[in-house]
């Protein structure tokens, strides 16, 4: 992609999703996602209705007067996101591409870490690690990472979450707060996805696209394969092929939900033709409880 173009898409994206950070998702995803603690304030005298357990008995007894101790949350966190680069984000069949929507996913959530004072790193992968951006603060950092997702070209169309998932745990050695971005349409990374949930809080942000749900009846459709290029064509007047179509799908989006679940995984499923924002604060909103 030409210079100019690349900066003019990066500018459109950071107007969108930085006013999005700032106006709607600042205060949720503060309480949505927590620091590491509390951590040490200061010490003032003791008011009703304070914490009789925050007493400080040392400065107490000095003065004679109750005091307590004041702690303030340990805010900065470490936000991975992981990002799905693979061959099937080229899918769109509605108004955008699955690549589309995670962009500006990924920078809403990314101007939003750094507003609350969080570095935000990413790992881009398709089934190996395409590129590793550690984490950082700062505009510049963000306009950094929309740029790459703008403008990288992966090296395979394939995908494997098992890669990403064990790299994050190998790589990252803090407890951080990481998004897999994905369609999730990959097999046996059951084992990774627990060991990566108990070390850090991993969150689950599934993109999707109507038409891997549903075939509309329209009679014989040429489909491709985004990932292996494999073509077949498929008789979609037929209600039996259809609904057949349909079933595979919702066995594979329960056995993934029952999977999240199972690991204490917190996800959200986002249309690729729909607005981001509700389901994105659907998950704040849950996660705030």
């Amino acid at each position: 992609m030409e210079t100019n173009e690349l900066l003019k898409r990066v500018r459109k994206i950071e107007i969108k999703t930085r006013g999005l950070s700032r106006n709607i998702f600042a205060g949720e995803y503060h309480s949505a996602f927590k620091g590491r603690g509390m951590a040490f304030s200061e010490v003032r005298a003791y008011q009703y209705g304070d914490d009789f357990r925050n007493v400080d008995w040392h400065v107490t007894a000095r003065f004679n007067h109750p005091y307590i101790k004041i702690y303030d949350e340990e805010r900065e966190l470490t936000v991975m996101l992981l990002i799905d680069i693979s061959g099937s984000g080229d899918f769109g069949s509605q108004t955008r591409k699955k690549s589309a929507m995670i962009t500006e996913i990924a920078a809403v959530l990314s101007f939003s870490a750094i507003q609350n004072n969080d570095k935000v790193g990413v790992i881009m992968f398709s089934d190996r690690i395409e590129r590793f951006i550690p984490p950082k603060k700062g505009r510049q950092h963000i306009l950094k990472i929309i740029r790459e997702l703008i403008d990288y070209q992966p090296g395979s169309k394939h995908t494997s979450l098992t890669v990403p998932l064990q790299y994050l745990v190998n790589v990252i050695k803090k407890r951080s707060t990481a998004f897999l971005i994905t369609d999730f349409m990959d097999e046996n990374y059951e084992e990774a996805l627990k060991i990566a949930a108990k070390k850090h809080d991993l969150v689950g942000l599934w993109i999707s696209d109507i038409r891997e749900s549903e075939l509309p009846p329209v009679g014989l459709m040429k489909v491709k394969d985004a990932e292996t290029g494999q073509l077949a064509w498929i008789d979609t007047s037929n209600l039996l092929t259809r609904n057949a179509y349909q079933d595979a799908y919702r066995a594979k989006q329960e056995e993934t939900i029952d999977l999240l679940r199972k690991n204490g995984i917190d996800y959200v499923t986002i249309a690729s033709h729909e607005d981001y924002v509700k389901p994105l604060m659907r998950l704040f909103n849950k996660r705030s409880r």
